[in-house]
């Protein structure tokens, strides 16, 4: 069953820039990953980050930096801000996992806000304007990801959704290999029982500094994503709002499981793509669907329908 849903979600993936406006897969794409990216920190080893943005956001500023100042090619500038997101995550983590619980969340929240107001200050990241203008660029120097066909009389970047796609499920699957790892039971073990995980010799804070690296960067490559597809980097993605949104999503898809931060990132994505005409009353909409789906569903939409069929999803 698992190797068909796989199949059926790739093949819907190839033929959804054909039905769906390809702007708002991109966007659900990019948060997809970033959502499974925290989800693997949150989910798997019991870490609950209010700072996630930190990475998501500062990765696309590195890629727009790099890809429109210093002219690299948009996979060059991605993998920069990918090893950029990572370098953060090495730093962020190794003063966050020496304290738990909310002491945690709390630290990497404060680190997330220095760096939101390095983004608001630095000289080259344009301030409350962001960084606009990136370039889409040419794919190893040779494909164009800003050209656009006509598909039923609609423009559609195919080149750059297909890069997109790519990337989330390259990300997707560093995920899901992770989660089904010798590492990821460890991760596991340390989230249900930390002192019996201690006591059979693991070494817990390498473990979840691991964990957070990887989340990090894989949040990162979201970011750079993301900056690509909207050919800008604002503040936007590296305030708190943005990681307020990642907990939501996960936690509204069903935090541990392997699909529920797709079915979040959706569920987010289309309420604030379809009632963007409502203006400030979007963020209470949002909070209401919340706080029932929360009511409801306790273990979050995939976690609740895995407890029925009495399967992991």
């Amino acid at each position: 069953m698992n190797k068909i849903l796989w199949k059926i979600l790739v093949i819907l993936g190839l033929a959804a820039p054909f039905i769906v406006y390809p702007v708002f897969m991109m966007k659900l794409l990019c948060f997809a990953l970033f959502a499974s990216a925290f989800n693997l920190l949150l989910g798997y080893a019991g870490l609950l980050s209010f700072g996630h943005a930190a990475f998501f956001g500062g990765a696309s500023y590195v890629t727009g930096y790099l890809v429109k100042n210093s002219g690299l090619t948009p996979e060059l500038g991605i993998l920069g801000g990918t090893l950029f997101a990572a370098l953060l995550g090495y730093l962020v983590g190794s003063l966050a996992i020496r304290r738990q619980g909310i002491y945690f969340a709390m630290v990497t929240l404060a680190l997330a806000q220095i760096v939101y107001f390095i983004a608001l200050k630095a000289p080259f990241t344009g301030g409350e304007d962001g960084l606009q203008g990136i370039p889409r660029g040419r794919l190893f120097g040779m494909l164009d990801l800003g050209q656009i066909y006509s598909i039923g009389g609609s423009p559609v970047a195919l080149n750059l959704y297909y890069f997109i796609f790519a990337l989330f499920c390259l990300g997707f699957w560093i995920i899901y290999r992770t989660i089904n790892s010798p590492f990821g039971q460890v991760l596991k073990a340390i989230r249900e029982n930390e002192p019996r995980a201690v006591s059979l010799g693991y070494k817990v804070e390498r473990f979840k500094l691991m964990a957070f690296v990887i989340s990090a960067a894989l949040a990162g490559m979201a970011g750079s994503m993301k900056s690509l597809v909207f050919q800008l980097a604002s503040l936007t993605d590296v305030s708190w709002h943005t990681s307020g949104e990642v907990v939501l999503m996960t936690l509204l898809g069903g935090v541990g499981t392997v699909l529920g931060p797709l079915v979040g990132a959706f569920t987010v994505v289309t309420l604030q793509s379809e009632l963007s005409s409502v203006g400030s009353w979007i963020t209470v909409i949002i909070g209401v669907t919340f706080v029932v789906c929360v009511l409801l569903f306790r273990r979050g939409f995939v976690g609740e329908l895995g407890r029925l069929l009495k399967k992991s999803l």
